[in-house]
């Protein structure tokens, strides 16, 4: 009788299970589906009944790298990661052999898939939107096996080495065209000041005095040897008006 009750009791505690706050226990009673456990200490019938546990917590995949040929016809490789969390443990576990490989592989298929439909200036100004489309293909493939895909994003984009030169070329080019346009800007605004100064000296009685001042004040403060000869504005205008005659005839 002894022996009985052991062999019972051994026999109802190998077929506890315990079921995790982040699982969902998915039952099949001689090979059918029977129900789902919740999370805590769950009772099933050993040798009839088999318990599969289901984590529900997001997930997140790295899609391998993908070699890829864009639209205009470059090589590149591009890898990815999928964040998806299964909301029905029943489809999770019956309608895939294993729902995290068969998300995987899909998500590499749509990664290609996608990717190459872009060009390669596409491909790198447009990564959300990208990431966006390869998230609603695989959302729309997994729903049938009660996963939704939280998000998608592209992490690396691998470029051949003479193309990531040329690209480095471009960018310097850009650059210094940039720096040119600056300094030719620069110089267009310190030419027009120029000439504004200069029509204000001219037009004002005895500024153009004060400045040749200032500038012979500014000279004698320097340490080096120097020689200034002055001349009368008197004798400077008649020597401009005596040229100008000269000019004329």
């Amino acid at each position: 009788m002894e022996f009985i009750l052991l062999a019972v009791l051994i026999f109802v505690l190998s077929g506890l299970r315990v079921v995790n706050q982040y699982e969902r226990g998915v039952v099949l009673t001689l090979g059918k589906f029977t129900g789902i456990r919740q999370p805590g200490l769950r009772l099933v019938i050993p040798i009839f009944q088999k318990l599969t546990r289901v984590d529900v917590r997001s997930t997140p995949i790295d899609v391998p790298k993908q070699e890829i040929i864009t639209k205009d016809n470059v090589t590149a490789n591009v890898d990815a990661i999928v964040y998806f969390r299964v909301l029905d443990a029943q489809k999770a576990v019956l309608e895939t052999v294993n729902y995290m490989y068969a998300t995987s592989q899909f998500a590499q298929a749509a990664l290609r898939d996608v990717t190459g439909n872009f060009e390669l200036d596409e491909l790198l100004s447009k990564r959300e939107d990208i990431s966006m489309r390869i998230k609603e293909i695989v959302d729309a493939q997994t729903d049938q096996w009660g996963i939704d895909v939280e998000n998608v994003k592209i992490q690396n984009i691998e470029l051949p080495s003479d193309m990531k030169r040329a690209m480095a070329k471009q960018a310097e080019a850009e650059r210094e065209r940039r720096s040119n346009i600056i300094n030719a800007e620069g110089e267009l605004a310190a030419a027009e000041k120029l000439a504004q100064a200069a029509g204000i000296i001219a037009s004002t009685p005895g500024a153009l005095n004060l400045r040749t001042l200032n500038t012979i004040e500014r000279i004698s403060t320097e340490p080096s040897q120097k020689t200034t000869m002055l001349f009368p504005i008197e004798l400077v205008d008649a020597m401009r008006d005596i040229g100008t005659g000269l000019k004329h005839k």
